[in-house]
């Protein structure tokens, strides 16, 4: 155990100011906190939210990281991009990206522990720089922190909005107009695997653009910006307005789910700042092979990414929101 020692020299919230002062995620500080790590002048059970005075002691004990031996992986991850400081992935459909005790099979995470991608940890716990996630069945885009000064200035990013991805789905129903929802989500009282829209539950707001239309008129390909970074917060969304992924059965999807296999939602396009140079940089990776595939079946064109591309889905949430 390593101990520390600070003093506040403000009145400040005890997570803020030791996010602060060990340079770390409020995320990480509150891991510690609610561990027990944190006393303020010598008094356990500190919480994350305790305004501290001028001049209190806030002493904080490091534990030691305890590793966890990796899962046999049987999947592989396309590297979009990768520096010294962070990692693009192209996360597929089926992987989940960290376990839980539930879990039983090889997850993201595992992948990463493969490639030797961990971080140091100040809660004890080991972490591989997952700095936002994607539900087990969405495939596309994620970002992995491969430092902790990255880490801290990616998660900075995607609470000041510096950082977001767009999203391509295939809908059952066509969206009547291009619409951006903004309806509260928590735990749905009625059925814990899902979400849903509860009086008291956290902001949320996504926007919807119409892209093609299938040959049919019964389909859509639509994108979908977040806001916010709520759980299965598009899937909410679409249902409010009757609107289901193909495949998406959890949430309303009534068709045929033996040929389609898992929920078309996938992560297309993501933007962010270097976290060192402060550069703007934009990612994109097309659609997987089952969303392609049903694209060219039901859609004009062989191909959605003719004339639907990263430049046309930008403009077109510039001029609907």
């Amino acid at each position: 155990m390593n101990e520390k020692e600070f003093i506040a020299q403000k009145e400040i919230r005890l997570d803020i100011f030791l996010s602060e002062q060990l340079d770390e995620t409020r995320n990480q500080v509150d891991h510690l906190i609610k561990k027990g790590f944190v006393t303020v002048e010598n008094k356990k059970k500190a919480k994350s939210g305790l305004k501290l005075n001028i001049g209190q002691k806030v002493t904080v004990q490091l534990p030691q990281v305890v590793k966890k031996e990796a899962l046999d992986v049987d999947f592989d991850v396309d590297i979009v991009f990768e520096d010294e400081y962070f990692m693009v992935l192209n996360k597929p459909s089926g992987v989940i990206v960290h376990g839980a005790a539930s879990v039983k099979e090889a997850t993201l995470v595992d992948w990463l522990k493969k490639q030797n991608i961990s971080l140091s940890t100040i809660s004890g716990e080991e972490r591989h720089g997952i700095v936002h996630r994607l539900d087990k069945g969405t495939s596309g885009l994620m970002v992995i922190a491969k430092t902790n000064d990255a880490h801290v200035k990616l998660s900075s990013q995607l609470e000041d909005k510096t950082m977001g991805r767009y999203y391509l789905a295939i809908t059952d129903l066509p969206l009547k107009n291009n619409i951006t929802i903004t309806q509260p989500i928590g735990r749905n009282p009625n059925n814990r695997l899902k979400m849903g829209i509860v009086p008291h539950g956290k902001s949320a707001k996504t926007a919807f653009v119409k892209l093609a239309l299938s040959k049919n008129e019964q389909f859509e390909l639509i994108a979908a910006k977040l806001f916010t970074g709520r759980t299965h917060q598009i899937r909410v969304h679409l249902e409010t307005i009757q609107r289901h992924i193909l495949g998406d059965s959890l949430y309303g999807f009534k068709g045929n789910t033996d040929k389609i296999k898992r929920v078309y939602l996938h992560a297309y396009c993501l933007y962010l700042k270097h976290p060192i140079t402060g550069e703007d940089m934009k990612f994109d990776v097309k659609l997987p092979e089952d969303m392609k595939s049903f694209y060219k079946d039901n859609f004009d064109g062989d191909d959605y990414s003719e004339e639907i591309d990263n430049e046309f889905i930008t403009t077109k949430f510039n001029n609907n929101i």
